[in-house]
């Protein structure tokens, strides 16, 4: 490859398709205006919209222009793409709000200022205002039924009895090659850029530009789509997508996702993820070969990502919390907010700060309350056995009574039973 674009692209193994070798010489010759599309199914992008989130900053690194086209319109219809069934259409408020929390996500990773500055569209724009009959005409007439029924992604569905396929998504296809059609002629865009997946909607749009602007060259690059070794979606986590937001996702639980990647997994995730160069990649994939128990590239990915999303206060917060709660560190250690993230998912209640020291802050009571343990016979036997800590001590007297002091940054008060039934009192008042 000629081109620094496709050539960092290629050297991380990011380069799946191309629709024509030519593309390598524009983009090594000329500044290009090229885009992704993101569907605004939800009010933040989730991990699984970083690969192409970063794909448009390389892009623009490398001198081009990168777009980043919201489908206002086109995520009222949907993808059929990799679906086994059809997403309910989303509401205009809904899709007016989860542009809003997209936009203010995607400019933290591009530059949204000078001349080849990054631009964010939305494609209600045109196809809001597109007729019926203008669309048949300019667009319908040029696509082939039987070549769109022998995608991969059509004739799922239309095999599949129970869901089929409606002619809302059938269309899709022809909306984002409008799309595509659409930026060539308003904004100069030639090059269109998404994942496996989207091929045969990429090629589509094409297609179209070359028939619809008399010979017009426009191009199409696809990546890899990102995949676990073991077998799980790439993207989830036990609670769920992992989001970009840290109100749904906390920068710990992100942190924690990128950090059990595992070991054949995470070569390839510091490629496909982050900047480091050939020589810093090397020599992270030696230290895994030669000591995989340290887990060194696996930490350098989730402090380079978390930063990355969450910026450095945030970033060495979790990777603290990390070492504390899975380390030999104490709780005390950390703050209120540590913890509150790093505890998320576990179950809490609360404690009004005047029982501490009293009756009802002993620890066999608590333990019973709050469900960690189904009786205070139980709680009793649990303590006497060994299995309770509390802040990550063990506790070995029944008649430990929680102070004052057990409060972690004066706000919260971990309980553990066992090794992972974890409960949270959050002290109150």
């Amino acid at each position: 490859m000629r081109s620094t674009f496709l050539r960092d692209l290629q050297a991380r193994d990011l380069v799946h398709q191309v629709t024509d070798p030519a593309v390598d010489e524009l983009l090594a010759t000329e500044a290009v205006t090229g885009y992704i599309g993101f569907d605004p199914t939800a009010p933040s992008l989730h991990v699984g919209s970083l690969l192409p989130v970063l794909a448009l900053e390389r892009f623009q690194w490398a001198g081009h222009r990168p777009i980043a086209l919201l489908g206002g319109a086109t995520g009222m219809v949907g993808d059929p793409s990799g679906k086994e069934s059809e997403r309910p259409m989303l509401d205009e408020e809904t899709l007016a709000t989860n542009e809003e929390g997209i936009r203010a996500q995607l400019e933290r990773f591009l530059d949204f200022d000078g001349p080849r500055g990054a631009l964010l569209v939305n494609n209600a724009e045109w196809l809001g205002r597109l007729g019926l009959l203008e669309f048949l005409r300019d667009v319908g007439k040029h696509f082939s039924v039987n070549a769109l029924v022998a995608r991969e992604s059509v004739r799922h569905r239309l095999e599949s009895r129970e869901q089929g396929i409606s002619f809302t998504e059938f269309s899709y296809a022809l909306l984002q090659a409008y799309d595509f059609l659409e930026l060539h002629g308003s904004r100069g865009c030639r090059l269109q850029m998404g994942g496996s997946d989207q091929w045969g909607n990429i090629v589509s749009g094409c297609d179209l530009i070359r028939r619809r602007r008399e010979g017009a060259s426009a191009f199409g690059v696809t990546f890899p789509l990102v995949t676990r070794s073991d077998g799980r979606k790439f993207g989830k986590s036990e609670a769920g997508n992992v989001w970009l937001d840290a109100e749904r996702t906390s920068p710990y639980a992100f942190f924690q996702f990128w950090l059990n990647t595992e070991d054949v997994d995470a070569g390839r995730y510091l490629r496909y993820f982050t900047f480091l160069d050939g020589d810093e990649l090397a020599a992270l994939d030696e230290e895994l070969a030669s000591a995989p128990e340290r887990r060194e590239a696996q930490r350098r990915l989730a402090e380079l990502l978390t930063e990355r999303v969450h910026g450095t206060a945030a970033a060495e917060r979790a990777r603290r919390t990390s070492e504390v709660l899975f380390g030999s560190g104490d709780f005390h250690e950390l703050s209120a907010q540590a913890l509150k993230e790093a505890f998320a998912e576990s179950p809490s209640s609360t404690l009004r700060r005047e029982l501490l020291g009293g009756e009802e802050a002993g620890l066999v009571t608590v333990l019973a309350e709050c469900g960690l343990l189904p009786s205070k016979g139980q709680a009793r036997k649990a303590i006497q056995g060994g299995g309770v800590y509390v802040n990550d001590r063990r506790e070995a007297d029944i008649g430990r009574v929680l102070e004052p002091g057990d409060a972690v940054d004066g706000r919260y008060v971990v309980l553990r039973r066992g090794k992972k039934a974890y409960h949270v009192l959050e002290v109150v008042g």
